[in-house]
């Protein structure tokens, strides 16, 4: 099986989701709820998973852009609840075309006193979600026949240390890159692309409350400090990483896998 040649495809018909399925985990804020939101405003028919409310934001972006849009109760380090969000979206919107692993966490703590629960937790969310979050997809999506797209979200982090105290995410992050280019090999033969997106900071609500201890510490204006090293002269904001996300997911990137591709403001080639 090779994917097709769509050279004579409009832009419109290539950029379109109308049609295709697609889960975000992690969904309900930040950068999730704007893959979401733009996935559906592509067209696509989207399942937010995660473990806050999803059903307010998921139709918050029904009211706003239309289409079906469903929230699903979902831990992401629960082998069986990635399971049963894969069958709500086969019973709820008939299959799986796009599944992006976008759930995620980011604590901070110092190599001394990083324990194995630390360790562990991270690496359960971050690497082991994404490899379950995947498999369990592209099951669906092979015995469905159609092929189809995983996003994985990984981070500048996975190219470089990023500072101290995240030594857990910062190797979840590396292997979230590794695993993109493993699963791209393995299944390639079932048309079935798979890609990575790394972000730099991004101003997220978690962001933002991390933002304002800083300030509240007297430390100052850390968003506006890490701006001022980029190339590009911003922090990112959740829509940044949305709109590559779209570019993925289409028709547009049919001759791209197991890339990670930057959404960094040129962070990472300071």
């Amino acid at each position: 099986m090779s994917v097709p040649d769509v050279s004579a495809v409009t832009i419109g018909d290539l950029i379109s989701l109308h049609g295709r399925r697609a889960v975000v985990t992690g969904g309900s804020v930040g950068i999730g709820h704007a893959i979401a939101r733009r996935l559906a405003e592509a067209g696509a028919s989207v399942l937010i998973g995660d473990l806050e409310d999803a059903e307010g934001p998921a139709d918050a972006i029904g009211r706003d852009v239309g289409g079906t849009v469903i929230g699903c109760h979902l831990d992401v380090s629960d082998a069986a609840s990635i399971a049963a969000c894969v069958q709500r979206a086969k019973r709820e919107l008939g299959g799986l075309d796009i599944w992006v692993n976008n759930a995620g966490i980011y604590p901070s703590r110092p190599l001394m006193e990083l324990t194995d629960h630390d360790w562990d937790r991270v690496l359960d969310v971050n690497l082991r979600g994404s490899f379950i979050g995947a498999r369990e997809a592209a099951r669906c999506m092979i015995e469905a026949g159609r092929g189809g797209v995983i996003l994985n979200l990984a981070s500048t982090a996975g190219f470089k240390a990023g500072g101290p105290g995240v030594a857990h995410y910062v190797s979840s992050k590396h292997a979230v890159i590794g695993l993109t280019k493993s699963l791209a090999v393995e299944l390639g033969p079932h048309d079935i692309r798979v890609l990575a997106i790394a972000p730099t900071l991004i101003r997220t609500p978690g962001i933002d409350a991390g933002e304002a201890a800083f300030r509240s510490a007297g430390l100052g204006d850390m968003l506006d400090s890490y701006a001022q090293r980029l190339p590009l002269g911003r922090v990112g904001v959740p829509d940044d990483v949305a709109r590559v996300a779209l570019f993925c997911a289409s028709d547009l990137a049919l001759f791209m896998t197991g890339s990670t591709l930057l959404v960094d403001a040129g962070d990472v080639a300071l």
